[in-house]
């Protein structure tokens, strides 16, 4: 019977573990802790495309994303990036300019006085592409 209690007591810490890591895992997910400022668009086995926006001095939470692109909509856009070791980086962004966008976590805010709005294109695997044979 002590046993059994011992083994109830593991089951159960086990199961917490897994909530809360899934729990932490999803709270930094832009779409699920900011769904004022990211909507998904659209969504399948290899990307996910969020439509962001922020009105002047708007600010997000802190959470990441996966290797993206993303394509800014609007023009003169100031953003600045907090990262999680407290270091900032300001950005400009025109209309119609695609970036590269590094996996990794940040917390956005408009620092500017216009709207922002962009198109984010998160990759969700690496797919290799093998060449094939023409005759």
């Amino acid at each position: 019977m002590k046993k059994q209690v011992q083994f109830t007591m593991w089951g159960m810490l086990a199961v917490l573990i897994v909530i809360f890591s899934s729990a932490s895992a999803a709270a930094q997910d832009a779409a699920k802790v900011d769904s004022d400022h990211y909507k998904v668009e659209f969504e399948n086995d290899e990307v996910r495309i969020l439509r962001i926006h922020y009105d002047p001095g708007e600010k997000s939470v802190m959470h990441e994303h996966p290797d993206g692109v993303v394509v800014f909509l609007t023009e003169d856009g100031k953003t600045k990036f907090t990262l999680p070791d407290g270091t900032t980086q300001e950005t400009t962004s025109s209309a119609g300019v695609a970036v590269w966008s590094p996996a990794g976590k940040h917390l956005p805010e408009n620092s500017g006085d216009k709207p922002v709005e962009a198109i984010l294109i998160e990759l969700k695997c690496k797919t290799k592409m093998t060449a094939s044979k023409v005759d």
